[in-house]
């Protein structure tokens, strides 16, 4: 698997700054947004590559005192169908979790506000990805989820921050069945903040991005971590619950590994309970 190594410098303009190309991703800043797309076609999954990427260019952008706004979306007509699958294999499970829920932390520890631009698949991590920004807006088709129980897994960011963004019985729905939801019902449940045409998608993203604009970024920061101060706390702790109880316990059950051989073998799992 290619893992790219570090971006060379960026060009310093005093409006535009454009980042070097990345592998998985593009990142582009200007002043007051930094922009990054997800770039792995078709849908753009995310592997080690991508996480490593992401981890990267969101350090960089941290360091912009100029930059209070980050948004996120994916290239083409999907945001993201989620992690690699073959990456939840027993040899590279760990690694992913560290990887993946390090760009996870950043993201939810930022001082900058996120808005998530959501069109087509947003599917499990990619799914995780979006629903820890501020900020999310997604067109009405777009299509949501959380799968990885189909994969007799679980998704462990999911399981830590969905409920209090949507409620106990709204999450354990959308986690323990698997299903998919349109863009129109994640925000009616409050996954997200409008659902909007696909038309009207960047439309609705500049306008709240002119809004932040025009406050002080030094106000938004401080009052972000305000807001989650509370939270902050108990999705650390949750998170790295999740976390252990995934390594030490899910991943070596025989419908996990049955789960995710099924998948990349293109047939139905057969499940043993075990």
């Amino acid at each position: 698997m290619f893992v790219a190594g570090r971006p060379c410098p960026r060009s310093m303009s005093m409006a535009t700054q454009s980042f070097a190309q990345y592998a998985r991703i593009a990142v582009t800043t200007a002043v007051p947004t930094a922009r990054v797309l997800l770039k792995n076609p078709p849908v753009n999954v995310i592997d080690f590559s991508m996480m490593e990427e992401l981890a990267q260019a969101l350090a960089d952008i941290e360091g912009g005192s100029d930059i209070p706004a980050i948004v996120i979306s994916g290239e083409g007509q999907n945001f993201s169908a989620g992690v690699d699958v073959a990456a939840h294999t027993p040899g590279k499970v760990e690694s992913m979790l560290t990887k993946f829920h390090a760009v996870i932390r950043t993201l939810v520890s930022t001082k900058k506000v996120t808005i998530a631009a959501v069109r087509g698949n947003c599917l499990g991590g990619g799914a995780e990805l979006a629903l820890v920004c501020d900020l999310v807006y997604t067109t009405e088709s777009a299509q949501w989820g959380f799968p990885e129980i189909k994969l007799g897994c679980f998704p462990p960011v999911a399981v830590t921050a969905l409920a209090p963004l949507i409620g106990q019985k709204q999450a354990a729905d959308l986690i323990l069945t698997g299903r998919t939801i349109s863009g129109k019902e994640a925000a009616h449940i409050g996954l997200a903040n409008r659902a909007v045409s696909d038309d009207q998608l960047s439309a609705i993203v500049d306008e709240s991005l002119s809004r932040l604009g025009s406050l002080s970024p030094a106000a938004l920061s401080l009052t972000k971590k305000a807001i989650y101060a509370w939270d902050c706390m108990h999705f650390d702790k949750g998170l790295a619950r999740a976390e252990k109880t995934y390594l030490e316990e899910l991943i070596k059950t025989e419908d996990a590994r049955e789960g995710i051989d099924a998948f990349l073998q293109k047939r139905q799992p057969r499940w043993t309970g075990k």
